[in-house]
């Protein structure tokens, strides 16, 4: 854990933070192992449901059923914030402007050499 560096724009896992992970309280901790039991728990019942070979009917998973819902309706629940904002404009707006710039410069440079008469054409119409 010594040797661990901090990255410039994340924060440090919980996990790593050694306040958090060495100076836990008896509380803390007995409500850490009481969640990881139900947690536990639901998995096994999960698990016993989906592997049982005499079911007939579907499993109802609400963390599924969320899941399932969120995504069908993305955009019930977008948030428009700094980055979506920015990613946004960086795939949508930029791309536009710089195959503008690509093409018109491309286009001006093949205009000037065709009035300089400098432009060799790999096929000629005329001779």
């Amino acid at each position: 854990m010594a040797d661990y560096r901090e990255a410039p724009l994340a924060t440090r896992p919980k996990t790593l933070d050694p306040n958090e992970y060495f100076n836990l309280s008896p509380d803390y901790r007995r409500a850490e192992a009481e969640r990881a039991a139900l947690r536990a728990g639901l998995k096994r019942e999960y698990q016993l449901q989906l592997n049982n070979p005499h079911r007939k009917e579907l499993i109802e998973d609400p963390a599924l059923n969320r899941w399932v819902y969120a995504r069908a309706n993305p955009y019930n629940h977008f948030k428009a914030t700094k980055k979506t904002s920015l990613l946004g404009a960086l795939f949508g707006v930029a791309p536009l402007f710089i195959l503008y710039y690509v093409f018109k410069t491309d286009r001006d440079r093949r205009e000037e050499q065709i009035k300089a008469g400098t432009l060799e054409r790999k096929y000629k119409l005329s001779y």
